[in-house]
């Protein structure tokens, strides 16, 4: 990198083991492209509650030639956020997969894909009248009830097969449209 990372603490103290494994994950992700600029890191602990138990975040831009690759998720219901190690190894496994995405683009290796998407349905949250469904990557990806084709949603269950058409949308992409494979 041209320039140290900036790591910043929100909400809870410097901790000099999570700066070593921030440092650490920045030194692999240099490994794998040698052209990162500069690296932001922020861990930070958004709202302390008694009800939900103290969730943390962890947020990385990473700047590349031409570009900012940026991961930062809400700590959504997930118990593995209530450890700021693991939202931070969360972090850069997404940050690592943007960054293999960014260097297969660059040295012209693009995926073509045949057809719309496919997912596997991982979870519904039906008080919420929303799901979630796992991408053949490996990312996990939001949709609610009014995205399901065909009246859909009281048939969608966990493990059924959809094709789907993503979108971004206010906290991470999302499925606009979501149809069940027929089988």
């Amino acid at each position: 990198m041209n320039v140290d990372p900036h790591i910043a603490f929100h909400g809870l103290s410097p901790s000099p083991s999570l700066t070593d494994r921030i440092h650490e994950e920045l030194d692999d992700l240099e490994r794998l492209y040698a052209k990162i600029t500069a690296a932001h890191v922020v861990i930070e602990q958004p709202h302390r509650s008694k009800r939900t138990g103290n969730h943390f975040r962890a947020k990385i831009d990473l700047f590349v030639p031409g570009q900012v690759l940026s991961v930062g998720r809400d700590p959504a219901e997930h118990r593995n956020f209530e450890d700021p190690v693991a939202a931070l190894n969360e972090a850069f496994v997404q940050a690592r997969r943007q960054l293999l995405d960014y260097v297969e683009l660059r040295r012209g290796f693009v995926k073509s894909h045949n057809g719309p998407p496919h997912g596997v349905v991982n979870r519904i949250v039906p008080e919420l009248d929303c799901g979630f469904l796992i991408t053949e990557d490996g990312r996990e990806i939001y949709f609610h009830k009014n995205s399901v084709l065909n009246g859909d949603w009281q048939k969608i269950d966990v493990g059924n097969q959809v094709v789907f058409a993503e979108e971004s949308g206010d906290k991470g992409p999302q499925a606009s449209t979501v149809r069940l494979v027929a089988g």
